[in-house]
């Protein structure tokens, strides 16, 4: 089994990008939806998160506006939340992959380079799109602003950075067919490349 790790800045496509793929039979682990399931209703993170950071548990679910009120613009908070939840994730996404009976796996983590996870997979995808895209995106998002937007991308590796540590590059400036051809050349590749 081939093992791809997907990641890319806020707003630069990643959501879109990973639906191509499972539109083309790759499973796809969301590490995002994960975190929603660990923070959701009997949660297996809500106790604990609870514990760290009072107060944020409604409803036998961690409510989410509250808890990012806490750990918005604190990064001793942020990093207490992360140490919870990403050995968490990474626990789910191993066990996702275990289960799964495919040639390619793809794994959409935004924090990959960050969280030192890409020794973990044959290949890394850099989703990309040019900063002026990449701020109208993420400015028509609800509750966005630009400050919070500056605070996201300050805990971000930079953009070119990313692009220089990938195998590949999915520009998703330019529409979705363009963004669907690359995804399949990318595959062609990598099954070409592995005999699969």
């Amino acid at each position: 089994m081939i093992t791809i790790g997907l990641t890319g800045s806020i707003g630069m496509g990643k959501t879109e990008t990973t639906k191509i793929f499972a539109s083309l039979g790759i499973p796809v682990f969301d590490s995002d939806a994960a975190v929603h399931g660990l923070l959701g209703r009997s949660g297996a993170a809500v106790e604990t998160v609870n514990a760290a950071f009072p107060g944020v548990k409604k409803d036998g679910k961690i409510d989410r506006e509250l808890l990012g009120q806490k750990v918005f613009g604190d990064d001793n908070a942020l990093i207490k939340l992360e140490k919870i939840l990403h050995p968490l994730v990474s626990k789910k996404r191993q066990e996702f992959i275990r289960k799964q009976n495919a040639d390619i796996v793809l794994s959409d983590i935004p924090l990959l380079f960050e969280k030192g996870y890409e020794d973990e997979f044959d290949y890394i995808i850099v989703v990309s799109a040019p900063h002026d895209v990449q701020k109208q995106r993420v400015l028509s998002r609800p509750n966005m602003t630009e400050d919070r937007l500056n605070d996201i991308l300050a805990k971000q590796l930079p953009d070119n950075l990313k692009r220089a540590k990938a195998d590949f590059i999915i520009q998703t400036d330019r529409g979705l067919d363009y963004a669907r051809h690359q995804v399949e050349d990318i595959l062609k590749k990598i099954r070409k490349e592995n005999n699969a």
